[in-house]
């Protein structure tokens, strides 16, 4: 299976603009054959947590949703995409609490899957946002079982182990990477999908957006660790085929997952 990413510079709370660069992005995926374009971390509305929650409308959320799923219809590619998203139950839609989310929807328009960050990174994100509290789900996408985190839930060995426990062999991660944070991709990454045995694809912001310079560095890391396709600072398109025997390949050549003692780790103390 072929998976892209797409790195790019959105605008902040140009929706039009931003849905209108997922869109030629969707395009050229799917032109090359690809089953599934992962976006970044917010990238509809833009990466700026602050302004997001002061100035979006949340009444518009589900026309860009509509949007978006309209996009892959229109290219038939999966589509993962992060916007905010209301928390059930969080009161009237002016005061509401919100999450970070992403959405992954199939090849004509359909929702497999969504998640909501369970970790928020630094202050701007606890201002804006509150912290999803479910486990990463497990779907089956084109004869791979998937999963999705976002961005600094990756970071934490627990959130991907319990996708890869949950079945998973492909997670899917947008994100919103400062310059400065190279290891992450290039070390950390690689480390998730060796020791959890599934491949990860981290799509990540290029550019400047509300004064933060972005990384680039978007990833594809497979199950032995190994990089599969890996970005520079500038936009682009990653592309990278995803063997769907891979991971049970590695599981059975090194089982980690089988091996763990679970019941003796909750004995420890963290």
């Amino acid at each position: 299976m072929l998976l892209a990413l797409m790195q790019a510079n959105s605008a902040v709370l140009d929706v039009e603009a931003n849905c209108a660069a997922v869109e030629a992005a969707a395009a050229e995926a799917a032109a090359a054959g690809a089953a599934v374009l992962v976006t970044p971390e917010l990238f509809p509305v833009g990466y700026a947590p602050r302004q997001v929650r002061a100035q979006l409308d949340v009444a518009r959320l589900p026309g860009i949703k509509a949007a978006l799923s309209g996009i892959a219809r229109r290219h038939h590619i999966g589509l993962v995409y992060s916007l905010p998203g209301v928390v059930p139950g969080g009161g009237p839609a002016n005061a509401a609490n919100w999450n970070i989310t992403s959405t992954l929807v199939d090849a004509d328009g359909r929702t497999l899957l969504d998640y909501a960050k369970v970790h928020l990174f630094g202050e701007d994100e606890r201002a804006a946002f509150v912290p999803g509290t479910e486990r990463p789900a497990v779907v089956d996408f084109n004869g791979i079982p998937t999963s999705m985190v976002i961005c600094y839930d990756v970071e934490f060995p627990e959130a991907v182990r319990a996708a890869a426990a949950a079945g998973a062999e492909l997670l899917l991660v947008p994100t919103a990477l400062a310059h400065g944070f190279e290891s992450v991709p290039q070390v950390l990454l690689r480390a998730r999908a060796l020791e959890s045995q599934l491949t990860i694809a981290y799509a990540n912001h290029s550019g400047m957006e509300d004064g933060c310079r972005f990384l680039g560095g978007s990833v594809i890391a497979g199950p032995d660790g190994d990089l599969l396709a890996a970005a520079g600072e500038d936009s682009q398109l990653l592309l990278a085929e995803v063997d769907v025997e891979a991971a049970a390949r590695a599981r059975g050549a090194v089982p980690y997952l089988a091996e763990r003692r679970p019941d003796l780790y909750r004995s420890w103390e963290f």
